[in-house]
């Protein structure tokens, strides 16, 4: 990992096939500062690297864009 770069991981609800990934990556991807996403289907899982820690409410609205739900910590 690159000296001033962050990764955060999120849960992703409702994600079922390749086509998912694919819109889930591709919002991400759009957001301001996001070097990298890795969508992880199996783990319902989405790991985005970034210049600086985004805002979860950009992360929120993206994943929601493409179509899919962000989980909540710990629910």
């Amino acid at each position: 990992m690159a000296e001033g770069t962050v990764t955060q991981t999120y849960a992703v609800t409702g994600m079922t096939c390749e086509h998912c990934v694919r819109a889930v990556t591709e919002e991400l991807s759009a957001l301001s500062g996001v070097d990298e996403v890795r969508v992880d289907l199996a783990a319902g899982t989405a790991t985005v690297t970034s210049a600086a820690p985004l805002p979860e409410a950009s992360v929120r609205a993206a994943v929601d864009e493409a179509g899919y739900e962000l989980a909540v910590d710990g629910a």
